[in-house]
């Protein structure tokens, strides 16, 4: 890893582990996680669970336990909430590449379930750690040696170095021969449609696998369209795999130059935070296994459920002997 800038005291948070390759790069701010426990307001709540949760690490976490070996990349603040980032990535099996920033503090994001069907996130995040993410905490060699490398519209909406930072992970990627995975995940917290479009397109054109949801396609491309209208127009832009995820309606994904629809796997939600990057962590799972786009698909709308059967980002993302939990006859399993 490159020395720390000199914008700061900064000290990195991994050892020999960062000089190790992994399958999977990607970068990006995981917070610590407030949520309350029953719904109701939160305003009333008398205790609280603590976690993390990220984009990034939440596709990350999705793909170590599909079998996949993933190296993340961030910034955390000298606290405890920094710690437990570190440790509950570590304990998930992620090499963890990140450095302590002592003049920062760890992002926060505090979810309240007003009611058993919705849930409301705040995010704590101006001027974090995570948000002072430079290209000098960006691993070259990692990227290099990597078969992907994994990014989201989040992180460059976070700083100007972020983004800087960004751009520079993918033009490592681009260097080397390795894949970008780019998922839009538009914030409107952190920047409006007009602020973000031209950021996205620009993305969408140095990415060989796009994720996005309707929403956020219709921001690159300027205006909605039907679901397989803008499926074309972004591959048109320079993804060869474009997969539009449709939530409850499943997915349709235009790839090499083929179109694929995949129905949802129909659950009872508990909580659909992070079902996108489950989803993601799904199909890429399949695509660096060499499976095809069909059983990509099959795998990235379950992942997807399983992200929603309980409370929490990552909690019930499946390992891959899980998987077939959702055709399960017999409720109890001796």
């Amino acid at each position: 890893m490159s020395t720390p800038s000199s914008r700061g005291p900064v000290a990195a948070a991994a050892g020999p582990e960062e000089f190790q390759p992994a399958e999977v790069v990607t970068l990006g701010e995981t917070m610590a996680v407030l949520r309350s426990q029953h719904p109701g307001p939160l305003a009333h709540a008398r205790s609280m669970d603590t976690g993390i949760g990220g984009a990034e690490s939440n596709v990350a976490i999705g793909l170590r336990r599909l079998g996949v070996d993933v190296a993340w990349v961030g910034r955390v603040g000298a606290d405890s909430l920094g710690e437990l980032v570190l440790r509950e990535l570590r304990a998930e099996g992620l090499r963890v590449l990140a450095r302590i920033d002592p003049e920062a503090r760890t992002g926060l994001m505090i979810k309240e379930r007003r009611t058993q069907e919705t849930v409301k996130v705040w995010y704590y995040r101006n001027g974090s750690a995570g948000s002072r993410l430079t290209v000098g905490d960006v691993p070259a060699e990692a990227i290099a040696g990597a078969r992907l490398l994994h990014i989201t519209g989040i992180t460059p909406a976070l700083s100007a170095s972020a983004a800087e930072a960004v751009r520079f992970a993918v033009d490592c990627a681009h260097d080397a021969g390795t894949q970008v995975s780019l998922d839009l995940n538009y914030r409107s917290a952190l920047w409006t449609p007009e602020q973000a479009a031209p950021v996205l397109r620009k993305l969408v054109a140095d990415a060989d696998i796009l994720f996005a949801g309707l929403d956020e396609a219709a921001i690159a491309l300027g205006a909605p369209h039907r679901p397989e209208r803008m499926a074309a127009l972004l591959a048109g832009m320079g993804p060869d795999q474009v997969l539009l995820k449709l939530g409850p309606e499943g997915a349709l994904g235009l790839i090499d130059g083929s179109e694929y629809a995949q129905d949802a796997v129909q659950i009872q939600a508990v909580d659909t935070v992070g079902a996108g990057d489950a989803f993601v962590a799904g199909y890429l799972a399949e695509l660096l296994a060499g499976e095809g786009p069909k059983a990509r698909l099959q795998t990235a709308v379950r992942t997807g459920a399983f992200a929603c059967l309980g409370p929490g980002d990552w909690e019930s993302l499946p390992h891959r002997n899980e998987l077939g939990l959702l055709d399960a006859a017999e409720g109890v399993q001796r």
